[in-house]
């Protein structure tokens, strides 16, 4: 009878531990379900286009797909920093993101190879270069969601005002109209360069120089590079750097003709790039400047702008080789590490639809259809121009390669800045930057 109540006793305890298990276990299979639960994370820079369209389209993605998305924001270089992270550690943190093309060749050995989602029909949508600008060593990691690069953005009203032409007429024996070529740039230039108050300063320029310690500076000159015949850029197909040839040469004694020949720019460029060039524009002290196309939005809203409603916008100048820009286009791409592949393909293929949301955002996209649509539309007249600006025959990315963050810092920002400062010649910057660019990527 004791033996038997001692039995029953430990049958009891066994099977009270083994409930009281089971409801110490559900809890934590319900947590870990819920943490693991159907979302998917989006990296993206914040307060850019590509938050605000997340933003925007979430709830619609959750509708359609039952996934939420959780939005990470973080500042420019923390999108870049993060995902490096990501594709050293594989934690799988982030199932999207949103890139800019330079970072590729860094990254991509860590994306996931979009493997047929850049269809034939998508590829005829999209500029030239956009495609390759996303890929790396034959495969593409990149869903492109915008592309821009620099157009001229002129005072329409300096430009069609009667005495201006009569004058530059007599001056120059042309008409006056936005130029296209580097001479009639420089000719234009010089002659919107004006004390317009008779104070014995000059309060008007003609456009300014890009001599600013960063990228910008970098890819306003090689811009004219291109145009000068320049191609691939910096690294030509033989391996061998060419960055001390002709075209680069050529553009950059340009730059300098203006700044120090001409003085149509003004004496501080070694402290301008975007932000102060269109600073200087939209308070009407410039009457062009060669900025990203986008700009010409923010140059037509009066709470911006001085000049709103006198701003017009035309293709890049073309030299020897024609109108060339390099693009500054922005990628989705899916770390190979997302545990939610699938998923996060059907999110690329979801914004890719909503192209034109980058459009009303920002003031473009990446698809040639949505130019085409907002091109018609009051407010979007940059969009012809930079079509034309996008397809010309010498735009081109800038080279994919690992180490070019390093090149632009160590050997391209330094030659500018020797020119535009008096330090060095052209020629003699760029033999110097040769051979640094060489200590960074031996010749092949």
């Amino acid at each position: 009878m004791k033996k038997g109540l001692i039995w029953l006793m430990s049958i009891l305890m066994i099977l009270v531990l083994g409930l009281a298990g089971c409801s110490a276990a559900e809890p934590q299979q319900a947590q870990s379900s819920e943490k693991g639960g159907k979302s998917i994370t989006v990296l993206v820079e914040g307060g850019s286009p590509a938050f605000k369209v997340a933003k925007e389209t979430a709830a619609e993605f959750k509708e359609k797909t039952g996934y939420e998305v959780k939005i990470e924001s973080v500042p420019y270089t923390g999108v870049y920093d993060k995902l490096k992270a990501e594709v050293a550690s594989r934690a799988g943190a982030f199932d999207v993101a949103t890139i800019d093309i330079l970072w590729f060749p860094a990254l991509a050995g860590g994306l996931l190879p979009l493997d047929g989602m850049i269809s034939e029909e998508v590829k005829g949508d999209l500029f030239p270069g956009l495609v390759e600008g996303g890929s790396f060593q034959g495969k593409e990691y990149g869903m492109p969601v915008w592309t821009n690069a620099k157009n001229l953005i002129y005072r329409k009203d300096l430009f069609e005002d009667p005495k201006n032409k009569e004058a530059f007429q007599a001056k120059y024996g042309y008409e006056l109209k936005p130029p296209t070529t580097w001479q009639e740039y420089r000719d234009t230039a010089a002659f919107f360069t004006q004390d317009t108050d008779k104070d014995g300063k000059m309060d008007q320029y003609g456009t300014t120089v890009f001599g600013a310690n960063n990228g910008d500076a970098v890819a306003s000159w090689l811009d004219h590079a291109a145009q000068a015949g320049a191609g691939p850029l910096v690294i030509g197909e033989d391996g061998k750097v060419n960055v001390n040839s002709k075209p680069y040469v050529d553009s950059l004694q340009f730059l300098s003709d203006l700044l120090m020949k001409d003085k149509s720019v003004p004496a501080g460029a070694l402290e301008m790039a975007s932000a102060e060039t269109s600073e200087l524009f939209w308070n009407g002290k410039a009457a062009m400047m060669l900025a990203w196309g986008h700009f010409y939005v923010p140059s037509n809203d009066a709470s911006q702008s001085k000049v709103a409603g006198k701003v017009g916008s035309a293709p890049m100048i073309g030299g020897s080789g024609g109108i060339g820009a390099v693009p500054g286009p922005w990628y989705q791409v899916i770390p190979s590490s997302s545990k939610k592949q699938d998923i996060a393909k059907d999110y690329l293929e979801f914004i890719y639809e909503k192209n034109e949301l980058f459009m009303k955002t920002l003031g473009v996209a990446a698809r040639k259809s949505v130019f085409e649509k907002y091109g018609k539309e009051k407010g979007y007249e940059h969009l012809e121009p930079l079509t034309a600006t996008l397809s010309g025959p010498q735009t081109q990315n800038r080279p994919a390669i690992k180490e070019w963050q390093q090149i632009e810092s160590e050997a391209l920002i330094p030659a500018v800045q020797y020119v535009l400062s008096g330090e060095k010649t052209p020629q003699e910057a760029l033999d110097w930057a040769k051979d640094i660019i060489e200590g960074i990527v031996p010749p092949q």
